[in-house]
């Protein structure tokens, strides 16, 4: 059975980056139920619930994911790939907020259907109102289908 989902699943291995995001998105309100998942095998285990469900239904479907590439055990690129190729969960909006700005990996991002590239602003007010910014737009303006609610 599902539980309330939450509303952003935030998928970020370096612990600073994890709690300015999360001050962020505290700070100006923009989500009531936030998970963060360390790496990417966690992140998929929280949608899927293990690994041997990937091709089956999610357990958690979350209203919007930050997700950064360069992570342990599963990177961000696989961990997108099993999402944008799952029928089920494609539709949730992912961003990816990563430090890399490598054009190999935005062009893959793009290709495996991310719905928006940024890379981490390194000045502290810059990051904060990137993270809100993009919190604002994929929960309060962007309208998602509605087996995403």
């Amino acid at each position: 059975m599902m539980e309330t989902p939450v509303e952003i699943l935030l998928v970020e291995d370096n612990m600073n980056d994890a709690e300015l995001s999360l001050y962020a998105l505290r700070k100006f309100k923009i989500a009531n139920r936030i998970h963060h998942a360390r790496d990417g095998a966690e992140a998929l285990d929280y949608i899927f619930g293990s690994e041997n469900n990937i091709s089956n239904h999610p357990v958690q479907v979350p209203r919007l994911i930050l997700l950064d590439l360069k992570l342990p055990k599963i990177d961000g690129q696989e961990v997108l790939r099993k999402l944008k190729f799952n029928e089920t969960t494609r539709t949730i909006p992912v961003v990816v907020l990563t430090s890399s700005r490598e054009e190999r990996d935005i062009v893959e991002s793009y290709n495996l259907g991310v719905n928006s590239y940024i890379v981490k602003p390194i000045d502290f007010e810059q990051f904060t109102e990137a993270v809100r910014d993009v919190g604002l737009y994929w929960l309060l303006l962007n309208q998602a289908p509605v087996s995403n609610s």
